[in-house]
């Protein structure tokens, strides 16, 4: 973390992607690369500065929530949050096989969480809910929390009928929560 430290005064608020050769890229896609810092931190570094405004945002206002990544500092084109030890949704269902009912309270819980923060965005897709070792819930990539309005999860139904599990979490989620079912039973994923 010292070294990152030093980087980030280096650069004067600003980092590369050379800046980090030094440390393991844990995930890269179109918004940006994250870096493991420690075994408590990761370094999100963006592409676009408008991307960075917007998680930052989120993440900020997410702060209340467990369910949210802690936020330790930032810059122009990063954001340094907590490093999730433990695997996303997807992962999960591929190894264990199955989508027991306590998994799908946690996501349900996280839906409320998203909604209690004041997310317009009420969607979030398999690979972007993490489980920690603990088993608890936290979920990533927030720049579109505010600037899209969807309450209903169909990214995430997407994601679990692919994988197999939709009618599964369906059935969990009309014994938990008969009314939510209701409204979810119907959804269109065309």
């Amino acid at each position: 973390m010292k070294d990152f430290n030093n980087i980030v005064a280096k650069n004067k608020g600003r980092i590369t992607l050379q800046d980090l050769s030094g440390y393991t890229m844990i995930g890269k896609g179109a918004d940006g690369s994250v870096f493991k810092l420690t075994t408590k931190k990761c370094v999100k570094v963006y592409v676009n500065e408008d991307n960075q405004k917007k998680e930052l945002n989120a993440l900020q206002k997410g702060q209340s929530s467990s369910v949210i990544p802690r936020l330790y500092e930032y810059g122009s084109n990063y954001i340094v949050m907590e490093f999730v030890n433990g695997g996303n949704l997807k992962a999960y269902l591929k190894k264990e096989k199955q989508l027991p009912e306590s998994i799908v309270k946690k996501i349900l819980f996280m839906f409320e969480e998203l909604k209690k923060v004041g997310f317009a965005r009420l969607d979030t897709e398999v690979r972007h809910i993490f489980f920690n070792e603990l088993e608890e819930i936290k979920v990533i990539d927030h720049k579109r929390a505010f600037t899209t309005v969807r309450s209903v999860p169909t990214k995430l139904f997407t994601g679990l009928k692919k994988l197999g599990y939709l009618e599964e979490f369906l059935a969990h989620v009309k014994k938990i929560n008969p009314s939510l079912y209701k409204e979810w039973k119907n959804i269109s994923l065309e």
